[in-house]
């Protein structure tokens, strides 16, 4: 039977939950919303299924290269990096699989921007997928569709956090289901926030404004360039606001216990590719991002990864670089969690989330005046 003495030794892969064969275990969220995994005792028959395929562990499945091969990458369409974060590298990758017949899994929302994994058949339903969300998504099945998936000889791409690709790995290969056709992408990640933090939010700037918010952008390099790091939220009267929830996850006092103790961290990744923006382009050249439109990183971690970049590259401009050019901080080490991070979920717990807005960000006087008089308009 699956056990954790603490709440740093689970990430929430959904792998255990997946794997049981009698549905004994669930996720459920704890006091921020991060889901863990609850055993029903009168399920569990002991089989150890769940124990085994828990890979959030410094013994987890590595890709074939011990080094990557490191390029800068930028779609051939401005009009992709527009409207995506970085370079659009994932618009190539995922179009290649769309268009074999396969299947693009990643994250979009529901129920009013709520982050979810999401299964996509077609291109538009995969543009969902564009840009940075900064909160723990939701699995929910889509290790067992992905199972179904492959079962029925489609191709799919996987792309998610390194703990969630490596869990769905360490599940494929312990019920020995054939992966000759799936492709992983995993991001070089900072650590995932807290879904209630981001619920809870949302709540407080729709109640200032007295409207809904229609559309989220974590991170609008339409308005404040790729460099940037504001969010913006559209409401239902078209009015656009640049906000601050990016100070809360900045800080790291909302992250996943998990994060602080992270064995991904580094460049031995659980994927085919990892991609990123590339900060620090400019020292490989000058000019290959002159417009602060975005490039990406992408690291090719395996035969089948350095295969896969092979088939897009008539589709972007690439530069080849090395490992010394794109070392950002967590692909080194784990994200530094806030020393004050059990008492912000404790306060939030009992005093709820515009008190540790306040107390903790800089929610309050800076955000109305957001809202009330800078940095919006109405779009005719």
């Amino acid at each position: 039977m699956l056990t954790f003495t603490d709440k740093s030794q689970c990430c929430g892969c959904t792998a255990c939950t997946s794997i049981c064969p009698k549905q004994a275990i669930t996720m459920q969220p704890d006091g921020l919303g991060f889901l863990y995994p609850i055993i029903n005792k009168n399920k569990c028959i002991e089989c150890g299924l769940c124990e085994d395929v828990c890979t959030f562990n410094s013994h987890y499945e590595k890709s074939d290269f011990s080094v990557p091969e490191v390029y800068a990458v930028r779609h051939k369409n401005i009009s992709e990096i527009e409207t995506s974060r970085s370079g659009a590298v994932f618009i190539a990758l995922s179009d290649w699989i769309l268009e074999k017949g396969g299947i693009v899994y990643g994250v979009g929302y529901t129920n009013h921007f709520r982050a979810i994994h999401k299964r996509a058949t077609t291109k538009q339903q995969r543009d969902e997928f564009k840009g940075s969300k900064y909160v723990q998504s939701d699995l929910n099945t889509v290790f067992i569709q992905i199972k179904n998936d492959l079962k029925q000889g489609l191709y799919v791409l996987f792309s998610g956090t390194p703990c969630q690709t490596s869990g769905l790995r360490s599940y494929l290969k312990k019920i020995k289901v054939d992966v000759d056709k799936l492709f992983i992408v995993d991001l070089v990640c900072h650590g995932v926030p807290a879904p209630y933090i981001w619920r809870d939010y949302l709540t407080y700037i729709e109640r200032k404004k007295h409207k809904k918010v229609t559309s989220v952008d974590f991170r609008d390099k339409s308005k404040c360039g790729w460099t940037a790091h504001k969010e913006s939220f559209t409401f239902s009267d078209k009015t656009i606001v640049c906000s601050t929830y990016s100070d809360l996850f900045c800080k790291g006092i909302m992250f996943r216990h998990s994060c602080g103790n992270c064995y991904f961290a580094n460049l031995n990744r659980p994927s085919d590719v990892t991609i990123a923006d590339f900060w620090g382009w400019e020292k490989v050249d000058t000019e290959f991002n002159a417009d602060d439109k975005g490039v990406s990183l992408l690291l090719i971690n395996s035969a089948k990864g350095k295969f896969w970049f092979d088939q897009i590259k008539a589709q972007v401009y690439f530069l080849s670089t090395d490992v010394e050019h794109c070392l950002q901080p967590n692909l080194q080490y784990p994200s530094i969690i806030h020393p004050l991070r059990n008492q912000f979920e404790e306060d939030y717990i009992k005093k709820g989330f515009t008190y540790v807005g306040k107390k903790y960000g800089n929610l309050g006087f800076h955000l109305f005046q957001l809202l009330r008089k800078i940095k919006f308009k109405i779009i005719r």
